[in-house]
């Protein structure tokens, strides 16, 4: 399949149709190919990323401040950053069969570059940002929302978030006993404290995890723990969320 079809799909799984085709097209280009087939570094999709980070940011944040207008702030937060982290970003830029889409240079896809999280997941940012900017803040509201809803409310009713809990019943089962969670430093002033967790089971250390309270770091180490046990895929915890 050529690269015009191969974009055409892709606009159509994406749900939006460029007006200027040449602003996908650009989205999709690695820094690797740039610097190898266009000689040319700043032909690279990284501005449109940076700008596509901003649009997803004020879409999430937007959508989720007028569909959850119970929810306080760092539950708010954490759902924020359980969607636009780069493992969810990946995982969705596979679903629209994204990385076939990528201009990449020849070591990068030799090694691979298609199927890496944060290729993936910058292109993806990229191409946000191409919709921005060829037809505003409307249309790349109506693309973001359709693209995250069911994902923001399953990380709302909270389908997604006890890492804690669905971890300690997995090292029950597998282990026999519980998890143990260890502090291993508390950094930066009071108002702005960084807590850093370690989890263990039957003398292995299994996540660790950084959080601006305790429960938020042991979240995140558990989460990672999920990660390394192959039990589940995990968004990123808010550092922000629950007690001190």
């Amino acid at each position: 399949m050529d690269d015009d079809n191969l974009l055409t799909d892709f606009q159509q799984r994406l749900g939006y149709q460029f007006i200027d085709p040449m602003l996908l097209k650009h989205a999709l280009v690695h820094r690797s190919y740039a610097n190898e087939q266009i000689r040319d570094p700043a032909a690279c999709n990284e501005r449109q990323e940076f700008l596509g980070d901003a649009v997803l940011d004020l879409v999430i944040a937007d959508f989720l401040f007028h569909a959850y207008p119970d929810l306080p702030e760092g539950e708010l937060s954490r759902i924020r950053s359980e969607l636009v982290s780069a493992r969810a970003l990946a995982k969705l830029a596979r679903h629209l069969s994204l990385g076939p889409c990528l201009y990449l240079g020849r070591g990068e896809y030799r090694s691979g570059g298609q199927d890496k999280d944060n290729l993936l997941a910058d292109a993806l940012e990229a191409v946000f940002g191409a919709i921005f900017i060829d037809s505003g803040w409307s249309a790349a509201r109506r693309v973001l929302v359709a693209l995250f809803e069911g994902t923001a409310i399953q990380a709302a009713t909270g389908q997604s978030q006890d890492y804690k809990t669905r971890f300690q019943e997995l090292a029950q089962a597998r282990y026999g006993q519980a998890p143990t969670y260890e502090l291993v430093a508390a950094e930066g002033p009071d108002h702005q404290r960084e807590y850093s967790v370690v989890v263990s089971c039957d003398g292995q250390q299994l996540g660790q995890g950084r959080g601006g309270s305790k429960k938020a770091a042991q979240q995140q180490a558990a989460c990672e723990a999920l990660q390394f046990l192959g039990a589940e895929e995990c968004g990123i915890v808010d550092p922000d969320q629950g007690e001190k």
